[in-house]
């Protein structure tokens, strides 16, 4: 008598693997679900597109050892306040304008991308803008003439000059500063916005 047992015998193997792929399948379409409603604008990680109406800047809390996003008092882009249509219509544009343009060509955004210039999840902090004060105006004229208004940062390295209008720099700069409010769990690490002192 030379019976197989259970465990080793091929129909249960093959019934073990329809569950387990069924089993997966049904777990990855939960977290999914879940991913998409923790990355939707709005949300508590990812503010509304009318966040650009406000002060963005950054906090380090000592027991979370992370730079938390903190969202201040009004502090208009170009002058304007947007309704939130305008506002999500304005970053859209932007968003799009950095897809079309390949910017991960060569940038990385929230880590995704090249390594070849610097990440742009929090651009529009950046100590380079000088001051605030300055900083919207040098934003456009670099996006429409990066040659002429290079920012190299000691790199040497120069972004080529991709015939970007006003409106769709206006549009990135918008992009750019809603990008900087989202939580990104302290990503990038050891970044120090426009606001800090050192």
């Amino acid at each position: 008598m030379n019976e197989t047992p259970l465990w080793a015998s091929e129909s249960f193997w093959k019934k073990t693997a329809i569950w387990v792929t069924a089993g997966s399948f049904l777990i990855l379409v939960v977290l999914t679900f879940d991913s998409l409603s923790q990355t939707q604008a709005g949300g508590k990680r990812v503010p509304a597109y009318s966040v650009i109406n406000k002060k963005i800047d950054y906090v380090y809390q000592k027991d979370l050892h992370k730079s938390m996003p903190v969202i201040g008092e009004t502090e208009l882009l170009f002058g304007k306040e947007y309704t939130e249509a305008e506002a999500e219509q304005l970053v859209m544009l932007g968003k799009k304008t950095t897809q079309a343009k390949n910017c991960m060509n060569c940038h990385t955004l929230l880590g995704n991308g090249a390594y070849y210039a610097p990440d742009l999840t929090k651009a529009y902090l950046d100590k380079g803008w000088v001051n605030k004060e300055m900083r919207e105006d040098m934003m456009i004229k670099f996006l429409m003439d990066p040659e002429k208004n290079a920012r190299t940062f000691g790199s040497n390295r120069k972004m080529p000059n991709l015939d970007i209008t006003e409106q769709e720099a206006k549009g990135v700069v918008a992009f750019l500063k809603w990008m900087s409010s989202i939580d990104t769990n302290g990503f990038p690490y050891n970044f120090k916005t426009i606001n800090a002192e050192d």
